[in-house]
């Protein structure tokens, strides 16, 4: 009699832990209505951000990612994107582009200002051009509209000598209450550096710029929006260095690398919560 208690309580305290891990899973989908979502893609970006069933995308990562974003689009029944943002035309970045565009509707596309000679800038032009789409090259700060958060574009007002492709990134900013969100493209040093001198904000989140690779203003970067959450989009074998880990830990900032797989971040306006 006593061992069968023993199983029986056994079996609901295991019954009791499950219920509790869905309930949490359905509380975080259900509560913390900002997603934002980031593709397993190794070495690239490709972020979805959605809100109220509804979507804005920066970079698409490598051409190789399509299906996989195409397929996670179509088992999340997502058709439209309010907003596709390109930073910069680098292939990890806009790799996909071309195929996003032929597959699904598209609200508005917002873009760098260092054009590519390439395939894939080739194909995503095409892809504009069959959907009849014209995108808006950004300078400066752009402010647009998506369901009550506060979100800034912001484009170089220059064309930098040293890494104009990466340095041509365009910098993302959200504001969701009292949850802020920083997404720094490729931006590189001298990028950096600009941003810097007109910025005047703090962020809890930051996706770090260049996927890891070591930067000496990162130290300047992270010192000032002073994140408590961070995302470096690496592959085991490029990215994400030693120096950078080094300059992270530093400020005590917990990382999370897309080289251990996709990662869901979600906030409902005062606090974040990460499943990796």
């Amino acid at each position: 009699m006593k061992k069968d208690i023993i199983i029986m309580v056994i079996v609901g305290l295991f019954i009791a832990i499950i219920l509790f891990f869905l309930y949490k899973n359905e509380k975080i989908s259900s509560d913390y209505d900002l997603k934002i979502y980031f593709f397993n893609a190794g070495k690239a970006d490709a972020i979805l951000i959605s809100k109220n069933e509804k979507y804005i995308m920066i970079d698409t990562g490598e051409e190789s990612l399509s299906k996989e974003i195409l397929n996670y689009f179509e088992n999340n029944n997502i058709k439209r994107l309010e907003y596709l943002i390109i930073t910069h035309f680098d292939k990890d970045h806009v790799g996909s582009a071309s195929s996003i565009i032929d597959n699904i509707e598209i609200g508005e596309v917002l873009q760098s200002n260092s054009p590519k000679d390439s395939t894939y800038y080739q194909n995503y032009l095409n892809s504009l051009e069959k959907k009849n789409i014209t995108p808006t090259t950004v300078s400066g700060d752009t402010k647009i509209s998506f369901e009550k958060l506060k979100i800034n574009v912001n484009g170089p007002e220059t064309i930098y000598e040293k890494n104009e492709s990466n340095n041509s990134s365009l910098i993302v900013s959200i504001i969701y209450n009292n949850n802020s969100f920083l997404f720094m493209g490729d931006s590189e040093n001298a990028r950096i550096k600009d941003f810097l001198k007109e910025n005047n904000a703090t962020y809890d989140f930051i996706k770090i710029p260049y996927h890891g690779n070591y930067l000496k203003r990162l130290d300047n970067l992270l010192e000032e929006i002073n994140p408590k959450y961070g995302v470096i989009t690496c592959s085991n074998s490029e990215g994400c260095e030693e120096e950078t880990m080094n300059v992270i830990k530093s400020f005590q900032m917990k990382p999370y690398l897309t080289k251990n797989g996709s990662i869901s971040v979600y906030s409902n306006g005062d606090n974040i919560l990460i499943k990796q």
